[in-house]
């Protein structure tokens, strides 16, 4: 396995990022475009294109024996489609079978992002060792993926541990998936900013409305902000908590740009989390941050690619 090359790609609502991946999880080659989310669908295939066709213009993709894709989702593994909340021109979108045929009819594997995230966590991040586990991406929007009995438990179609979509508050807002109050909802750094900007939070001179203006704000005192900030740490520590409860995690792994907050983010959401994870066996719950950085979409991506090619487990998936 350690000699094999695949292709990955990470598809977001932000961007489409792609790689050459070899067996021990290291990046060789790059690609990268923004991707087009409010355009339609076959623009933003276009976009995927582009970043596979600079890949494939690498010396070494003759030796890319399969391609793994972590997708914003929902996805539907089974059948090799996605439909991602942010990125309303695909829905029920082939994606699988485009790519394929963009690559000259290479395997491809199909997964969440969430779901890919959480591969590389516990390949080479702060899940490895840990049997039970879940892993989410708190950025643009809020995915992730479980680990149960030390394997990657994506479920039947890809979707298995999508926390950002459980219901934390009842008559909250409507989510663009059609439910109310969800953790993205609350969580996603779009919606940390935009709670902080309608309850009076004004950004510096450069103009940033960003969650990591907001970040910087709350670290000065900016009480707005702090209060922005708690406010995602509930919701979050909620859904951590509802997750525990149900399948015994011992840990949670947060990473994507949110989780780079750090203790704006990570102080009250672990004293939150106290307040929920209430019960004997989900105590000792601890909340960690991601180590595998911006890479986690497209490592996770890859495992799942060498898992697949393979026919067995590859790095823990």
């Amino acid at each position: 396995m350690h000699n094999d090359l695949v292709a990955a790609l990470d598809i977001g609502g932000t961007k489409i990022a792609g790689a050459l991946v070899d067996g021990h999880g290291t990046i060789a080659v790059r690609a990268q475009r923004p991707t087009p989310a409010k355009e339609d669908g076959e623009t933003v295939m276009r976009a995927v294109e582009e970043v596979v066709q600079e890949l494939a213009a690498s010396p070494s993709w003759g030796r890319v024996s399969a391609l793994g894709i972590g997708s914003a989702g929902p996805v539907d593994a089974s059948a090799g489609t996605v439909s991602p909340v942010n990125v309303p021109g695909w829905r029920g979108y082939p994606l699988v079978r485009r790519v394929r045929e963009a690559t000259g009819g290479l395997p491809v594997e199909l997964i969440g992002d969430g779901v890919a995230i959480t591969a590389a966590e516990h390949w080479q991040g702060a899940a490895q060792g840990h049997e039970n586990a879940l892993c989410m991406v708190v950025s643009t929007g809020v995915g992730g993926g479980l680990v149960l009995g030390g394997r990657l438990h994506p479920g039947p179609t890809g979707n298995a541990g999508h926390i950002g979509h459980i219901s934390v508050d009842l008559d909250g807002d409507l989510c663009p998936c059609g439910s109310r109050g969800c953790v993205e909802r609350i969580a996603s750094g779009p919606n940390i900013a935009r709670r902080a900007l309608d309850a009076g939070w004004r950004p510096g001179p450069d103009g940033d409305t960003s969650a990591a203006a907001v970040a910087a704000a709350a670290r000065e005192g900016d009480p707005v902000a702090v209060a922005s900030f708690e406010r995602a740490a509930r919701a979050l520590a909620a859904g951590i908590a509802a997750t525990a409860t149900l399948v015994e995690i011992d840990i949670a792994v947060i990473g994507g740009g949110v989780g780079k907050a750090g203790d704006v983010l990570f102080t009250p959401l672990r004293k939150a989390l106290a307040d929920y994870a209430t019960l004997s066996f989900v105590r000792r719950l601890t909340v960690a941050p991601a180590r595998m950085g911006t890479d986690a979409g497209l490592v996770g991506a890859a495992a799942a690619a060498l898992a697949g090619r393979t026919g067995v487990a590859a790095a823990g998936v």
